[in-house]
């Protein structure tokens, strides 16, 4: 008869096992660092979700007054993107290098220092941004866009001038707290504003004579809420007091020499954000030009939307290599990249299964049209490559960051997809007759040429600390590349 606890064999094997299971696991992957990152990954995907929909959200209310409402406020929201918010984004990458590598390197106080000097520069270019938006209707018809929906997306865009002062402010308060690796309060900044945001864009277009203007209105209102509780957690959290002393006027001595990295950064979203903008002109001069331009622009929605969650990843591993290089551990820095990059062919494994199995859903929240979403199927084979090609970019972009590489991967940028990529896609969608494929295989081919020009540059270039702060702590260099 076996003893109560069963046959003492099977007993001893079974930690024998586990023990073995973890040692192949820790071959394969540093499940502690894994960890450590899922659980920073998550809540940056979350706020990217969150934050993204406000605007959104004021376009579907806008859009149900009127087919010229639609129209306006989707024209005004691409238009607002590509010249305003993907802007302020990139300006504020110049923080992911230096706070990131200052926190490494023990140099707290000037994470606040840099923070002041970051918000100076975006209140400058967001006052830039402002009369470009305020002239919008000028600009897009001279552009040939159609008269009545250029003159309603330029009232959609003056009523949203406030909101690119509060994203501004707002993403580069986000890279101050991510690089501390404090991210659940940017969760709860961006989700109640997010709620309350319904409420007040339905009060604002059918309860108030705003109507159509009420719809941007409101998401300046909802942009504003989140970067004032955002400032709030800053001014009183006792967690950052070492990196937030108050303002000082010894900021402005380092707005030059933030302007020149947040130039960068800006000009490294900006150039693939209108790349894909460029795709979805082309598409508009080709012969059935309704349908190729509706499929391109269901495309970049579909990237775009992918992109929100490898953008939280991307902000993961900007974050890691940044710490660490900060601190001296250029091992430590390579490391939780090769952790990011297992991490992201995991879940960009996952997204794209779901993008396939489920192509039809999704297309119909676009189109009801058969036509619409049959050509839209034929795409999710060459979808399926380029989300994956954009999930990996996204973290090399992330490493680009973390490491102040941004004056050398700007050319690998701009001759990804303006050397290579969209003359491949001209080609192929006119010369060839390829039409909406060629254009988005001309796409996957710069994304993969700027992703072996990363990868190439990571390879060969010295991982180290940026002079910014490299000069603030002489006495602690980084570790050469081996």
């Amino acid at each position: 008869m076996s003893s109560q606890g069963g046959d003492p064999e099977a007993v001893e094997s079974r930690p024998r096992r586990s023990r073995a299971a973890e040692k192949w696991w820790s071959k394969v992957v540093d499940v502690a660092e894994a960890k450590d990152q899922i659980l920073f990954a998550l809540p940056m995907i979350l706020l990217n979700i969150a934050y993204y929909l406000i605007p959104l959200v004021s376009v579907m209310f806008a859009g149900n007054l009127g087919d010229l409402e639609l129209a306006g406020s989707n024209l005004a929201n691409s238009w607002a993107s590509v010249s305003g918010f993907a802007f302020m984004v990139g300006l504020s990458g110049a923080l992911e290098t230096l706070c990131g590598q200052a926190f490494g390197a023990k140099k707290y106080r000037m994470l606040g220092i840099y923070l002041q000097a970051s918000c100076i520069i975006t209140l400058i270019f967001a006052i830039v941004v402002s009369v470009l938006w305020w002239y919008s209707d000028v600009i897009l018809i001279l552009l040939h866009q159609d008269h009545e929906i250029a003159k309603a997306a330029g009232l959609y865009l003056k009523y949203l001038i406030p909101g690119i002062f509060a994203v501004g402010l707002f993403q580069n308060v986000l890279r101050f707290l991510q690089t501390q690796s404090v991210v659940m309060p940017l969760v709860v900044c961006s989700f109640v504003p997010l709620v309350l945001h319904v409420g007040i864009a339905y009060a604002l277009v059918h309860r108030t004579p705003l109507a159509y203007r009420g719809a941007p209105l409101a998401a300046s209102i909802s942009l504003w809420l989140s970067t004032f509780m955002l400032l709030i957690y800053v001014f009183k959290a006792k967690k950052i007091e070492k990196t937030w002393e108050g303002f000082t006027l010894e900021s402005l001595s380092y707005v030059y020499s933030n302007l020149k990295l947040a130039l960068l950064s800006a000009a490294m979203v900006c150039l693939e954000c209108w790349a894909f903008q460029i795709l979805v002109l082309l598409a508009g001069l080709m012969p059935n030009s309704k349908i190729s331009t509706s499929l391109i622009a269901m495309c970049v929605n579909t990237e775009a939307i992918c992109y929100l969650v490898a953008y939280g990843l991307s902000g993961t591993v900007s974050t890691r290599v940044a710490n660490e290089l900060g601190a001296g551990n250029t091992d430590r820095a390579k490391r939780a990249v090769a952790v990011t990059l297992k991490l992201t062919v995991v879940i960009a494994l996952c997204v794209v299964l779901a993008l396939c199995f489920g192509h039809n859903i999704w297309a119909r929240a676009f189109s009801h049209s058969p036509v619409v979403i049959n050509a839209y199927a034929s795409m999710v084979p060459l979808l399926a490559v380029s989300v994956s090609f954009d999930f990996v970019q996204a973290v090399l972009s992330g490493v680009v960051r973390g490491c102040g590489w941004q004056h050398l991967a700007i050319f690998i940028y701009l001759g990804a997809f303006y050397f290579i990529g969209l003359p491949i896609a001209a080609l192929l969608g006119f010369k060839f007759n390829l039409h909406a494929k060629g254009l988005w295989i001309g796409f996957i081919c710069g994304l993969s040429a700027q992703m072996i020009g990363v990868l190439l540059l990571m390879k060969f270039t010295k991982w180290t600390r940026v002079e910014a702060v490299e000069s603030k702590d002489s006495s602690t260099q980084s570790t050469p590349d081996e």
